[in-house]
């Protein structure tokens, strides 16, 4: 699955592969799976979510894991990007209330299974 986002001014290209959880534990040495139940991503709520309850959700996630998330995504589309830091710097903002939104489809079907039941 690849998406393209606008992101301070620039198309910033995501990608999810069988290579992310790898990708994600060679570059920060935790587990993407571990993380991503961390944030809450199995658990969450369908259907329209109001501001109170998007503020709520935030208070409990780590944002830190997912800027790394992001940025393995986001490596995961263009190899050529650089380590994390210097990739988020090239932003003049990373606004990540609006991004994760954009981004949740693709890291669930990086957890879900083709499996038919």
């Amino acid at each position: 699955m690849e998406k393209t986002i606008e992101i301070s001014g620039q198309q910033v290209s995501f990608k999810s592969s069988g290579a992310v959880p790898k990708r994600y534990k060679m570059q920060f040495q935790r587990d993407f799976f571990k993380d991503l139940i961390s944030l809450g991503v199995m658990n969450q709520e369908t259907g329209e979510v109001t501001e109170a309850k998007q503020l709520e959700l935030a208070s409990r996630i780590d944002f830190d894991v997912f800027f790394d998330i992001a940025w393995t995504l986001a490596k995961t589309a263009d190899t050529k990007i650089l380590d994390p830091l210097s990739w988020l710097d090239g932003f003049d903002e990373f606004p990540i209330m609006e991004i994760i939104p954009e981004l949740q489809d693709m890291i669930a079907a990086s957890i879900s299974s083709s499996k038919k039941k």
